[in-house]
């Protein structure tokens, strides 16, 4: 097997209807365990009413995503490259909803594939694999984030077939951050990573109104909340008054680290007169289907509960 045939493989439609039909690993990460439990619940949510099963991936560890390139190169790969190997084990594709923990997972494969081959990184890997797992990465996981996952036209189509509450109309915009769209040789999953559409087309698909505007993938600076928060502060006031002069509602975002920095910080930005909600995609998804979603609505800082309300008809 070569080195480029380790990186991230393309199936075609037929194979991945056949993955997705076998279920999935799902590798929560981190947050999804702790400050996005409601990432996670959603998520498991309707991944089952849309015939996806999810089974949490046994003994999996922190990819490192936050912290551990600055710390370890090294580390940075072999941690979620370990993951990797218990998907591999498992003999299943891998369900990453966390943009940070999909980018690292990304990073890992496209390390094997493309490394620079002048410092050997990709034979380390494997030889550090082989020697803590007794086994080697063979390039056969497909890592999915949830936007590809609802993004897949089989699993489009039993959205559109099942939803029961349509949005209305309700004018949203699509929020993606930095990790899920750069550095698209490695990442993305969009035809056009400056000017992504995938998220949009799901909240059309829900009956929402994904509007046009300017930062759909401007920083947020999530990892400097605590080393540089004035800097965090700005960065969220620009991203939340955009969403406002494009007319929206709520912000969507499928990252948990922008999802908290966003719902977190906007009262502590100065001249902000009002917050905006700042919704996961999955939890839209979750009351399109018409699913209770009772745990996710009260972990919000930023009430959501009028424009859920609204939304449910109740």
């Amino acid at each position: 097997m070569t080195a480029s045939s380790l990186s991230a493989r393309t199936p075609s439609r037929a194979e991945t209807q056949g993955e997705l039909s076998r279920g999935l690993a799902y590798y929560p990460g981190c947050s999804l365990h702790s400050t996005a439990a409601e990432f996670s619940l959603s998520t498991r949510a309707i991944s089952a009413a849309l015939g996806v099963e999810l089974t949490e991936l046994e003994d999996w560890n922190c990819c490192g995503a936050s912290s551990g390139h600055a710390l370890d190169p090294f580390l940075a790969y072999a941690l979620p490259l370990r993951n990797l190997i218990l998907a591999q084990r498992e003999g299943r594709d891998l369900l990453a909803p966390c943009a940070a923990c999909y980018h690292a997972l990304r990073s890992a494969q496209a390390a094997l594939g493309v490394g620079d081959a002048s410092s050997g990184l990709a034979q380390r890997l494997q030889e550090e694999m082989q020697a803590v797992m007794g086994e080697t990465y063979q390039g056969k996981v497909k890592v999915y984030h949830i936007v590809d996952l609802l993004a897949q036209p089989e699993i489009k189509d039993r959205l559109s077939r099942r939803i029961l509450r349509p949005l209305d109309g309700l004018p949203v915009v699509a929020y993606y951050g930095c990790l899920l769209t750069r550095p698209p040789r490695v990442v993305s999953f969009e035809a056009n990573p400056e000017q992504p559409r995938l998220m949009d087309e799901i909240l059309a698909v829900l009956g929402a109104k994904a509007l046009p505007w300017t930062h759909k993938t401007e920083c947020c600076g999530a990892s400097l909340a605590i080393s540089n928060p004035g800097l965090v502060e700005e960065l969220v006031g620009r991203i939340v008054a955009a969403a406002r002069r494009a007319g929206a509602l709520a912000i969507v975002t499928a990252c948990p680290l922008c999802q908290s920095n966003l719902d977190s910080r906007q009262k502590q930005v100065p001249g902000l007169s009002s917050a905006l909600p700042v919704f996961y995609l999955t939890e839209l998804v979750g009351l399109a289907l018409g699913l209770p979603g009772g745990g996710w609505w009260r972990r919000h800082l930023v009430s959501v509960e009028r424009l859920v309300a609204a939304a449910a008809g109740t």
